[in-house]
């Protein structure tokens, strides 16, 4: 019989880091933009909502409220208009991620000290690493 080492035992992921899959949730590519678009600014139509983010086409744009809404995070409203109206806004769960942002929003001015600390890396790391 042979005894198990650390590396032999399985972790599961979301025991090694509770917060991944948040993090794969949240902060995939535009779902920031959107749910902090709809929680700053409220319900919007589509073309709104384009317009606030800026350079995300209205194919991808469809796709992450898809993917949103399936998430729970925005609701989507349609109006049997002429012509149709379709409004989209952030949920009560999508909601509760409003202190998630606000203390990113805090942190955002140390994007300057992460600039000067890269600045500095590609400025020194060459010299570093010769023999």
């Amino acid at each position: 019989m042979s005894e198990s080492t650390a590396a032999d035992v399985a972790v599961d992921p979301v025991q090694a880091c509770p917060i991944a899959p948040v993090v794969d949730l949240v902060f995939s590519r535009w779902t920031t933009p959107i749910l902090w678009t709809l929680n700053e600014f409220g319900q919007q139509r589509f073309v709104e909502l384009q317009r606030r983010i800026g350079v995300i086409t209205p194919k991808v744009l469809t796709q992450r409220l898809r993917q949103l809404e399936r998430d729970g995070l925005v609701t989507r409203t349609y109006h049997a208009e002429v012509p149709p109206r379709v409004e989209y806004a952030i949920s009560p769960l999508g909601r509760t991620l409003a202190p998630l942002f606000h203390s990113l929003a805090e942190w955002s001015p140390n994007l300057t000290k992460v600039e000067a600390a890269r600045r500095h890396f590609d400025d020194t790391e060459p010299a570093r690493r010769r023999p």
